[in-house]
């Protein structure tokens, strides 16, 4: 019989740690990101247009994931247990505390389209009033957190195609040094039917290029080189021929 030892496989390099991350968001007619990273460096892509960083986020509560499950149970005569359990539903949400007053936080913390509202001319200011009857607003987040650093940068992202602001915390408005008047949000993630999905998740990164086999994954065989005609002339006569190139 093997010892524990001889069995147990515990990797420390592969616990990781949200060392920095934003949210990025953009309105719903914005393109989605289609890949985190791209070359032989594994670096990040820009961003598609309009995607803006969300701004600092509390740094005690970051960004908070939530997954709840619906499960229907059938019980049998006879049976001391469930003898079938079916998903219902399966809904992922994310709650953020936004500590910067800007157009995005104001927006999405009142659910209300700001992409018109202008600053006056003369002091600067700005004013809108919330909808009585407000339509729900959807955005696109891409939230990314960082870990690592140099060639051991790992990266993790969560796309959420068609997000709505299904909650909003409290928000207190006082001195106290250790509290910024904040907006705290829960986005519940929904399904885009052109997407075809409600999340998506990203990893990359040229530090996670490396742990690729110790995680369990293998790369993806390269795609072969398509082959291409060349012209061959005999007698006068055009003839294509088809050469393939060496891998």
């Amino acid at each position: 019989m093997p010892a524990y030892e001889e069995i147990a496989n515990r990797q420390a390099e592969l616990i990781r740690k949200a060392l920095a991350g934003s949210v990025f968001v953009a309105p719903i007619a914005a393109p989605l990101p289609e890949r985190l990273t791209s070359g032989r460096d594994a670096e990040l892509v820009p961003l598609p247009q309009g995607y803006g960083d969300l701004g600092w986020i509390s740094k005690e509560d970051g960004v908070n994931w939530v997954r709840e499950t619906e499960v229907s149970e059938v019980t049998s005569w006879g049976a001391w247990e469930p003898t079938r359990r079916d998903i219902q539903s399966d809904v992922t949400e994310m709650t953020v505390i936004a500590q910067e007053t800007n157009l995005r936080t104001l927006g999405m913390y009142n659910n209300t389209d700001l992409s018109k509202v202008r600053a006056n001319p003369e002091t600067g200011e700005v004013s809108f009033a919330t909808a009585v009857r407000p339509a729900t607003q959807y955005w696109r987040i891409f939230a990314v957190f960082a870990d690592g650093a140099g060639e051991d940068t790992i990266y993790v992202g969560r796309l959420l195609p068609r997000a709505m602001v299904s909650e909003v915390g409290e928000q207190v408005w006082t001195d106290g040094e250790d509290d910024p008047v904040a907006y705290e949000m829960t986005l519940t993630a929904t399904r885009d039917s052109a997407a075809g999905f409600s999340i998506r998740h990203f990893f990359g990164g040229p530090g996670w290029r490396k742990l690729l086999t110790r995680m369990g994954f293998a790369p993806d065989e390269p795609v072969p080189p398509a082959p291409w005609p060349t012209p061959i002339h005999q007698h006068g006569i055009g003839i294509t021929a088809t050469v393939t190139r060496a891998a």
